[in-house]
């Protein structure tokens, strides 16, 4: 097998998040690609050979696998967003099931761990209009086209596919979008060029909370123009009076951002109309979100996700909890009513801001939040916990802030997991400082995606 070689073979499995191995009739290894379904017959390049293991792309579907269905999205095979809508749900569960047990299963086995109680996979309440918030990019779909508001094109960084088919979110987002475009496309100003840091417009934010119906949108360019952007709200909220948008928009904004990087940054957020922020429920429970803080992107499966991880964390009465990575502070208050008191931290400070209100809002005396990295303000906390929840971001626990998490010695933890295979990694490190897996899970909040949460309730072992 040469680097460049053009190959055809079948694709066997799927390894989280997306990596299919494909095997070649007569050759001595797999090739290890994305964007694959297993049972695919697929031509494929070889990109890479390093250390035994080949990595390359696919060209061609040559025959599609027995498993798949046609995409309810006109998108599919072209935005980068979703790879598995031509997979049944119920085969998507499936698959996504197995990748996380083998992951845990292979790190609990590396530390001589025993037997835990698998709790297999639950699924989201919706498959399709499930997201709650989406960060659209400005761009052309092909070198100087016109302009394009939408998802990045599969494999490529500078084309943008206009998704205003999107299926993952529901129609005020792409009415929105569409809106937005025209509108952007009318003033003659351009996108903002990644190589070239040259043109104003970057991204469309758009946030809808799914019990309220309340949407926060949010336009953000460089600062290369200064464009009246009032008549672009108006023109949304002209849409709502006429009943094109159902929910109620409760802000609209405009944030300024002339960061090299291709992010979303807040350098300074003016509102153009009504609030800077609206309110989700879950589980009986209010939650102000701001535009920047995080919330899970799937309001309804959250609820099965939080449902899921108090379940596993069992009686709290009397206890001290330790919420790290806290957020807008869901977790911390849905433990608080039957803890003594429960402690976030988070490092985004407007998280934290929303996360006390949110406290003041739901009638909670008992949770305190503190803004800061969790490996320096871990020392600051001033008291020991007597169970702790883990809900990091997706690379995991710094290993300094777990070597200190550890210290405290309690009993129990719960780790909530948004990319699995950092929760396989830190968990031969809890392993190996005296801590087993009892339980563990998933539950799907990305249908139609790679993506899954995992959930692992760990208790110290007897000394």
């Amino acid at each position: 097998m040469k680097k460049g070689q053009i190959l055809e073979g079948t694709v066997e499995k799927i390894d989280y998040p997306n990596k299919g191995r494909v095997k070649v009739e007569g050759a001595d290894r797999t090739v290890t690609v994305k964007n694959a379904i297993p049972g695919q017959e697929v031509r494929i390049s070889v990109n890479k050979i390093r250390k035994g293991r080949a990595e390359g792309r696919v060209l061609e579907v040559l025959k599609p696998s027995p498993l798949e269905i046609p995409s309810v999205c006109p998108h599919f095979g072209q935005c980068g967003g979703c790879t598995y809508q031509t997979l049944p749900y119920e085969e998507q569960l499936k698959l996504k099931e197995s990748q996380v047990r083998g992951l845990l299963d292979e790190a609990i086995k590396k530390c001589g761990g025993r037997e835990y109680q698998w709790d297999g996979i639950k699924a989201s309440p919706l498959t399709e209009a499930y997201r709650n918030k989406m960060e659209f990019t400005f761009g052309d779909e092909y070198k100087d086209g016109p302009m394009s508001l939408g998802m990045h094109k599969r494999g490529s960084f500078h084309d943008i596919v206009n998704v205003s088919e999107c299926q993952i979110v529901d129609e005020d987002f792409r009415t929105v979008l569409s809106a937005t475009l025209v509108f952007a496309r009318e003033t003659g100003l351009s996108y903002y060029h990644r190589m070239r840091h040259e043109g104003f417009f970057r991204h469309l934010l758009v946030r809808k909370a799914a019990k309220t119906g309340e949407i926060l949108i949010d336009l953000v360019t460089t600062t290369q123009n200064s464009l009246d952007l009032v008549p672009w709200a108006d023109r949304l909220l002209d849409l709502e009076k006429k009943g094109q948008i159902k929910g109620h928009i409760a802000g609209i904004l405009h944030t300024s951002n002339d960061s090299l990087a291709d992010v979303v940054k807040d350098e300074g957020t003016k509102v153009l109309y009504g609030q800077d922020y609206f309110y989700e429920e879950l589980l009986g429970l209010r939650f102000k979100i701001t535009p920047f803080s995080f919330f899970q992107t799937n309001s309804l499966g959250a609820e099965v996700l939080y449902e899921a991880a108090r379940s596993y964390i069992g009686d709290t009465k009397d206890k001290v909890i330790f919420d790290l990575y806290s957020g807008t502070g869901t977790i911390a208050q849905i433990l608080a009513p039957v803890a003594r008191k429960v402690t976030g931290v988070e490092i985004v400070e407007e998280a934290v801001e929303a996360a006390r209100e949110n406290a003041r809002l739901n009638g909670l005396e008992n949770c305190t939040f503190w803004a800061g990295d969790v490996l320096k303000v871990i020392d600051e906390l001033g008291e020991v916990p007597d169970l702790i929840v883990l809900d990091p971001p997706r690379d995991g626990v710094h290993p300094k802030a777990l070597e200190k998490i550890i210290g405290f010695g309690v009993e129990k933890m719960v780790y909530i997991a948004c990319k699995p295979t950092s929760l396989a990694r830190d968990l031969e490190t809890l392993q190996g400082r005296g801590y087993q897996v009892e339980r563990a899970g998933c539950i799907d909040l990305f249908p139609g995606t790679v993506h899954v949460e995992a959930v692992a309730l760990l208790s110290k072992k007897d000394k």
